[in-house]
């Protein structure tokens, strides 16, 4: 069993520290004894408060630990209380005295509005009101400065109501403490980039898909069973082939493991478990064979003989053992599955482009007038209690007052698990151009989202505006991954400005990024299952090492079910999702390199990392749920072409980005 001491410091690792002091350290481990969780559960915990207070608070120190202790038992006591409410309805049964509102003391809402300071009640029928009366609340309670005001004055039967304004207080966006503050920082050795005196004449980025966008717009749900299952049998195949040449193995050398066999062979095939309605473990571990090389059978796999290996649902292993008994199939080896060429570019090819960022001097090639610079955010762009979004704003004066090359907007833009964008109620600005009784939400997001990008383009001509669309985006009919761009017409986005599908594969001058709105990395962490010692003991390092390994944007299958995911502020308190087009999984696999920066947007916390030559940024939410959140701000540095690389023209060089990439977390 491994010392509890050591678990925490790998969790909780305090950077700048070699361990955690022993004041912190002994608040966590009576959190861990209280109630009995291990010290990865506990950090879990952990993150999950820090995404909820979303502030400077959430900092490792005694303070904060004692606020999340206090956070942790209040949670407990409250599912105590829920439990046992459930326990007393079960007991009166259809013989309960209906309520019209539910500790409301008002039958009929006579008195909605006419007492001060108590919210109004939603109206709802009887069914619907004695659900939620014993259920978790899609919104948080009211605060109790407004319990108080009632006529009870704050006693049990209170008035509580849901709403997106209740709950715990949120931090007014002029109030955020820290703005600007860089909380991570990647190659801190370069300098930022500077600001011009004058925006560009033109622009200095040349925007190329290296997608077919044309291949998104297919039609959703008209899923085909056949066709889908064919394309997961696909893949499967694909990765044979490429395991068969990278370790140079004869056919012979392939079998199939549900096969019982004295000889030991290689099954490439896929993770799955052997009960889909609960979580992967060691013991539930199964390896699902394509129709070609195991007539599509599942077969239990152990993997006892391994000192090392971690794994998911729907990752494609390749594995050497042996099926003895024909019960099982015992996996001796874990063979390398190879990655993907880094991105190149001819030497030429690099002198135009930086001749086209005014880098002509190759003595001048550190300074950081000639550096691009890129800021990418990712939704929401408002928090829970308004739409006024002020971050969006924010990050669009950022970007005009330093005059950035790029904007990447990363969705969900117009989040439909906004509490006021999914009941409908929210006032539009106003505006000529709308009639209120015949607004849509596609007019609402040209007022709301659209008018700053307009105003960013006029000040900023010569900026380029890359918009990636998620499933959450209410603007967006289509309605499953992977998902088509936006309308830019009829959203009045500006000429500027540039639609692209999700996920996307695209090319900013010689950089070659690769973006996906879907929280992978979260969606990983929960499934993931570590056999022994992880060869990499950074989560946010071992997680996008996955998804550069399997080649594809979103290589966990199947994706987790909303039920587990976090609790949207909606109504119905379910989150949205992964809804994966089987179909057309292939639209997200890699093709034919690595990118050279990869952004996966997640709640996990903001990062910057090289993992595999690959730099990964994890931007974090520009608004947090009830705070302002982060964003990331890249300034790239000119490649610098050497004489022997420019005597061997035809030879592609490398782009190297994550040696001349500075990237900026920075506090919204």
């Amino acid at each position: 069993m491994s010392d509890p001491t050591d678990d925490l410091n790998e969790f909780f690792s305090i950077p700048e520290e070699s361990s955690i002091p022993p004041d912190i350290l002994g608040e966590l481990q009576s959190i861990m004894r209280l109630h009995s969780i291990s010290a990865q559960e506990l950090f879990y915990k952990w993150e999950s408060y820090s995404m909820k207070m979303g502030s400077e608070e959430t900092k490792l120190d005694l303070r904060t630990v004692r606020a999340f202790k206090k956070d942790v038992q209040e949670i407990l006591e409250r599912e105590t209380r829920s439990k046992a409410h459930i326990r007393s309805a079960d007991k009166r049964g259809v013989h309960a005295t209906p309520r019209a509102a539910a500790n409301s003391g008002d039958a009929y809402g006579m008195l909605d509005g006419l007492t001060p300071n108590i919210p109004r009640l939603a109206k709802t029928n009887g069914a619907s009101k004695r659900k939620a009366t014993f259920e978790t609340p899609a919104f948080p309670k009211v605060s109790k400065s407004l319990l108080k005001s009632s006529p009870t004055d704050g006693r049990p039967g209170g008035v509580e109501t849901k709403g997106p304004n209740n709950g715990a207080a949120s931090i007014p966006f002029v109030d955020r403490q820290n703005a600007g503050q860089i909380i991570e920082t990647l190659n801190g050795h370069l300098d930022p980039c500077e600001s011009p005196i004058a925006p560009p004449a033109e622009s200095r980025v040349k925007l190329t898909a290296n997608t077919d966008l044309k291949k998104f717009f297919y039609k959703p749900m008209a899923m085909n069973l056949s066709e889908a299952s064919e394309v997961l049998d696909d893949r499967i195949d694909e990765f044979v082939g490429i395991v068969q040449i990278h370790h140079n193995l004869e056919d012979s050398a392939f079998g199939n493991p549900a096969s019982k066999s004295t000889s030991e062979i290689i099954a490439v095939g896929r993770i799955a478990s052997d009960t889909p309605e609960s979580k992967l473990n060691i013991a539930s571990l199964v390896l699902e064979t394509s129709r070609r090389t195991g007539a599509g059978l599942r077969v239990p796999l152990k993997v006892d003989a391994l000192s090392s290996h971690e794994c998911f649902p729907g990752q494609i292993v390749a594995l050497r053992g042996i099926n003895a008994s024909g019960d099982y199939f015992s996996a001796r080896e874990v063979l390398d599955i190879p990655l993907l060429p880094p991105a190149a570019s001819l030497p030429s090819t690099l002198d135009v482009i930086n001749e086209r960022v005014g880098y002509a001097d190759s003595s001048d090639a550190e300074t950081n007038s000639s550096a691009l610079n890129v800021i990418v955010s990712s939704g929401p762009y408002t928090a829970d209690d308004n739409l006024d979004f002020e971050p969006l704003h924010t990050l669009c004066a950022k970007a005009s007052e330093t005059y950035a090359d790029a904007l990447i907007l990363i969705g969900p833009l117009f989040d439909i698990e906004h509490p006021l964008l999914a009941i409908g109620d929210f006032d539009l600005p106003d505006d000529p151009s709308i009639e209120p009784d015949k607004a849509t939400l596609t007019d609402a997001f040209r007022i709301m989202v659209a008018g700053p990008l307009r105003r960013l383009a006029q000040a900023v001509p010569s900026i380029t505006i890359i918009l990636v669309p998620s499933v959450r985006d209410a603007v967006n009919k289509h309605v499953s991954w992977p998902q088509e761009p936006f309308g830019k017409k009829e959203l009045g986005l500006p000429k500027q400005a540039r639609t692209i599908s999700n996920p996307v594969t695209i090319s900013l001058n010689e950089i070659v990024i690769g973006i996906s709105a879907q929280d992978i990395l979260y969606d990983l962490r929960r499934e993931e299952v570590v056999a022994g010692k992880p060869k990499e003991n950074n989560m946010l390092a071992r997680l996008p090492r996955h998804v550069i390994q399997q080649r594809h944007f979103f290589p966990l299958f199947p994706p987790v079910n909303r039920e587990h995911l976090p609790k949207a502020a909606t109504e119905e308190g379910l989150a949205t999702g992964m809804p994966l087009d089987i179909s057309y999984l292939k639209l997200g696999e890699w093709l034919n390199v690595r990118p050279d920066v990869l952004i996966l947007p997640s709640a996990l916390t903001p990062f910057a990392k090289v993992v595999e030559s690959v730099l990964v940024v994890n931007p974090g939410t520009t608004s947090k749920k009830r705070a302002a959140g982060t964003y990331a701000q890249f300034s790239v540095y000119p490649r610098k072409v050497t004489d022997d690389e420019h005597a061997a023209e035809s030879t592609m060089v490398g782009h190297n980005i994550f040696e001349r990439a500075r990237v900026d977390i920075v506090r919204i």
